[in-house]
């Protein structure tokens, strides 16, 4: 979920931002499972501000995940490689748990799941 907080930004650079920020995500894959992170739905939420500061909560597909280190520093640093992204902020949480209905339907036909 995208939540945007226009200010001093229009609906358009608004849109236009959330695009490339999702574009972004979906660079980033799940060195385990061949699909990006956010059909994988590790993606809980991406605030942004007018200011351009961008706060991501995402999960793992398990705590003791072996790119648990590496992948929010990954996100983080796409992110802030988005335009008129001023910062990013990776929040790793684990409430919901992250189980695979919470993949795309997408993600789920590539993976077999339907």
């Amino acid at each position: 979920m995208i939540v945007s907080k226009e200010g001093d930004m229009n609906k358009e650079e608004v849109k236009a931002m959330e695009n490339a920020i999702i574009s972004a995500l979906k660079e980033i894959y799940d060195p385990e499972i061949p699909v990006d992170i956010f059909e994988l739905g590790l993606i809980y939420e991406v605030k942004i501000a007018k200011d351009g500061a961008v706060d991501i909560d995402m999960t793992l597909t398990s705590p003791n995940c072996p790119v648990a280190e590496s992948l929010p520093v990954d996100v983080k640093n796409k992110v802030e490689g988005v335009p008129g992204v001023t910062s990013a902020k990776v929040n790793i949480v684990f409430d919901p748990p992250w189980d695979k209905d919470m993949m795309s339907e997408e993600a789920q036909l590539e993976l077999g799941f339907l």
